[in-house]
């Protein structure tokens, strides 16, 4: 048993509180927490899960977690250490995509030749078809004379209908002098939503909200993740793990609130939503895979 294992299991024998009662608080399997006790973090799905599940379990059992991670640093693994797998798949993605342009410039020529062949067939086409249409002058001199016979007649069907068209007016402002035309008024243009980093600092982002007068929070967790959410009072909403397959998302409705603070454990694992628009991280995940993040929210009629 660590030094560490030893101090979290004297506070919880402090609380009177057993293994089962800790697993019931914390959501933790007691398989995990008896691993803490015994300073077994092999048996953990990740460095990243270790330091959530300590902090978690020190919480319940009234300690503070920064002073344990300060304390104990040399007992505890680095989570940042996952991060060089997911760097070393993204060079292996970069190689692709450059085999793949290859093979598309050997099949280019082919394609340009096709082009050509296509557009020379077309240009024959074309002059065939001029040639084919081709008329006797008389021929063309009696079709202009027949045409401009047809437009002076349907000139003067036109002009009657005008006539008439006049008259109808001018006897429905006869019949109605007191009748006016409804202007309509011009649709107010609909308001949409804006998120907007204010700034970052680290792995912590503050946003704002506004435009709207809705706050519904999602997170979906993609794989394994660990989040919070708390209000800006301090509130926690929720707490615990989410993981695909079982409990994949938690949604929060925050309407009434004036701030949203969160804790995504696993950002890699892990989307935000806000009103079903899905917020992009400020911080790429991939240089703080822990990210603390605020949303203050100023609703539109304020």
């Amino acid at each position: 048993m660590t030094e560490l294992g030893n101090r979290l299991k004297e506070a919880r024998l402090a609380k009177g509180m057993s293994l089962d009662d800790l697993q019931t608080v914390t959501k933790i399997q007691k398989r995990y927490l008896t691993g803490i006790e015994e300073g077994n973090y092999s048996m953990m799905p990740g460095p990243f899960y270790v330091r959530a599940f300590i902090k978690q379990y020190a919480e319940a059992v009234d300690v503070e977690p920064e002073e344990l991670f300060d304390q104990y640093k040399s007992e505890i693994p680095d989570p940042y250490k996952d991060d060089i797998p997911e760097k070393l798949s993204r060079v292996q993605s970069r190689k692709n995509i450059s085999n793949n342009s290859g093979k598309v410039f050997d099949v280019l020529p082919k394609v340009l030749v096709a082009a050509f062949v296509i557009g020379g067939l077309f240009l024959i086409w074309y002059f065939w078809s001029l040639n084919a249409n081709d008329e006797p002058e008389e021929h063309i001199a009696e079709n202009k004379n027949q045409e401009t016979t047809y437009e002076q007649s349907e000139n003067l069907s036109k002009g009657n209908n005008d006539v008439e068209e006049q008259t109808d007016e001018e006897e429905s402002l006869t019949e109605d002098p007191e009748e006016t035309e409804e202007i309509e008024e011009p649709e107010t243009p609909e308001m949409k939503q804006e998120v907007a980093v204010i700034e970052t600092e680290g792995k912590e982002t503050l946003y704002e909200l506004k435009n709207t007068d809705q706050f519904q929070l999602k997170l979906v967790s993609t794989g394994e993740t660990w989040v919070s959410i708390k209000n800006g009072k301090g509130y926690s909403f929720f707490q615990g793990m989410l993981v695909k397959g079982g409990t994949e998302s938690q949604s929060v409705d925050l309407s009434k609130e004036t701030e949203a603070v969160l804790i995504i454990g696993n950002s890699t694992n892990t989307e935000i939503y806000v009103n079903d628009q899905m917020l992009d991280y400020a911080v790429p995940p991939t240089d703080h895979v822990r990210q603390d993040i605020t949303i203050r929210f100023t609703p539109a009629d304020q």
